[in-house]
């Protein structure tokens, strides 16, 4: 038996911040939980990013959801990425029953239903905020990794984008992109003008790179790329005192990996550029919950997985906090794995040979402990239960705590489409970007010239037709960023040195 006395003073000691903090659940001894020592996380180190594994059926969800709860309890938003599509109860409070009411008694806590206020938001058609960027906001480098391009064909759609600047082409949606690559390669088009400017390029790397776009299209890209784009800060609101859960549903990511790694390129792109530095702050601005992490890992493009890589040691510097969740480490990269201060590690499973290597990988992480033995105690805990370790606002890893978890105190369930009707109604982002913007851009443009080329020449008064035209293609997202072509560039170029090509919005 350990020394229950030892232990209390030194679990209390190291998780009681003295700064704000959020609650997980009260520590465990000997399978029993001790009410003196709570397991808390200074919201100071929220931002140094975590990880939430275990076995199918531990309690995973759960513990996203209380985590989710108390950050909006703290005014911290956050946005989860909801695979699995069961999160949406968060918005509706939760209800007494004889389980949660055994597990409070335990910790001493007080039970208080309630709810949280949500955004639902889709990148593919489901209910909810329209999450979508122009192609010129995504710019030509995350685009090209994207599309999977090799260094030339990169460096093709690079000269593509300089000329749709020099010509006044706006690129709003994946339509204007195919047109221009058309209008490029017709030689009654602008092939001579492109080649006499920027070069000879040969039509076939033209057509790799049409077909790749095409293929992305085939994803359901094509809803994603348009006006009005999402302004991320728009990810950061509170309603009252509560931090808003932005719950962004991505069903079916195994059969949409390139739409899912437009997506995350992009968020991660645009909030690197466009939050301000915030360091240390003392609370987190933004918390990002990826769930089922392994099917990103999984099946996202090598893109993806390098972009995550760079932006998990860049994106803390913004108070931002990125949490995966998972079932066993393992398949979280080890460059990724190795920048994540907070660690909730739910029961994982010995049942094969491969099982209890991950298991033997995994205690390695933790700090080392006199209270238990961690590898056979990882196959044991019990649902609701989980070994916690994570950094005090010293930056100093807390020791190994079982910890037994507090419920969550809204609903453990999906909300009926009739109150998914109801909230998507009443919510003020969705009306903001549900509407598609088709203004005038390039596919337009080019189709006019084109259909000139095919008809006598008639004459056109150019000081009537030339001013609107410009007015309308200056007040659109795209061609703003014209009369920042310096400065978005030099952004670009110093981005590019670590992988991120997204353009800013002006």
């Amino acid at each position: 038996m350990a020394d229950q006395e030892k232990f209390i003073q030194e679990l209390s000691t190291r998780y009681t911040p003295k700064g704000e903090f959020i609650t997980l659940g009260k520590g465990m001894l000997d399978g029993e939980v001790v009410t003196q020592v709570d397991v808390t996380i200074p919201l100071k180190t929220i931002n140094r990013h975590g990880l939430i594994a275990g076995a199918t059926g531990t309690g995973k969800t759960k513990t996203l959801q209380v985590f989710a709860e108390q950050l909006s309890k703290a005014g911290v938003p956050s946005l989860v990425l909801d695979i699995k599509g069961d999160f949406s109860g968060i918005a509706e409070p939760g209800t007494n029953n004889a389980i949660i009411q055994e597990r409070y008694a335990k910790t001493g806590f007080s039970f208080q239903p309630q709810s949280f206020p949500v955004e639902l938001m889709s990148i593919s058609g489901e209910k909810g905020v329209k999450l979508r960027a122009t192609v010129t906001e995504f710019g030509p480098v995350l685009l090209g990794k994207i599309l999977e391009l090799n260094d030339t064909q990169q460096s093709i759609l690079s000269i593509v984008f300089k000329y749709c600047d020099d010509k006044g082409l706006p690129l709003i949606d994946l339509d204007d992109l195919k047109k221009v690559l058309q209008y490029v390669t017709d030689p009654k088009g602008g092939k001579d003008e492109l080649s006499q400017n920027y070069g000879n390029i040969a039509p076939a790397s033209f057509g790799a790179i049409l077909r790749s776009i095409v293929a992305l299209e085939q994803q359901g890209a094509a809803q994603f790329f348009g006006e009005p784009s999402f302004d991320v800060f728009d990810l950061v609101k509170k309603s009252g005192e509560k931090g808003v859960v932005n719950i962004l549903r991505v069903d079916n990511i195994q059969n949409k990996p390139q739409l899912f790694s437009t997506f995350m390129l992009s968020l991660f792109a645009e909030i690197y550029l466009t939050f301000p530095e915030e360091g240390d702050s003392g609370k987190p601005k933004l918390v990002l919950f990826i769930d089922e992490a392994h099917l990103i890992f999984n099946e996202a493009s090598k893109a993806l997985l390098s972009q995550i890589e760079t932006m998990v040691k860049l994106i803390r510097s913004k108070g931002v906090g990125i949490y995966f969740i998972t079932q066993i480490p393992g398949d979280v990269p080890e460059n990724v794995l190795s920048q994540l201060g907070l660690k909730i590690q739910h029961a994982l499973r010995g049942f094969t040979a491969k099982d209890r290597k991950e298991i033997d990988k995994a205690v390695q992480n933790y700090p080392i402990t006199a209270y238990y033995d961690a590898g056979q105690l990882i196959q044991n805990l019990g649902i609701g239960e989980a070994f916690v370790t994570a950094l005090d606002e010293k930056g100093i890893p807390t020791p190994l705590v079982q910890t037994f978890l507090i419920s969550p105190e809204s609903r453990m369930d999906v909300l009926t489409p009739e109150e998914v009707d109801e909230l998507t109604a009443n919510s003020a982002l969705v009306s903001k970007y549900e509407t598609s913007v088709n203004k005038e851009s390039a596919y337009e443009i080019l189709m006019g010239r084109m259909e000139q080329v095919t008809q006598p020449e008639t004459p056109r008064p150019a000081a009537k037709e030339e001013p609107g035209m410009f007015e309308q293609v200056m007040k659109s997202s795209a061609g703003r960023t014209f009369t920042n072509t310096i400065m978005r560039e030099g952004a670009k170029a110093i981005l590019g040195m670590f992988g991120l090509g997204g353009r800013r919005r002006s």
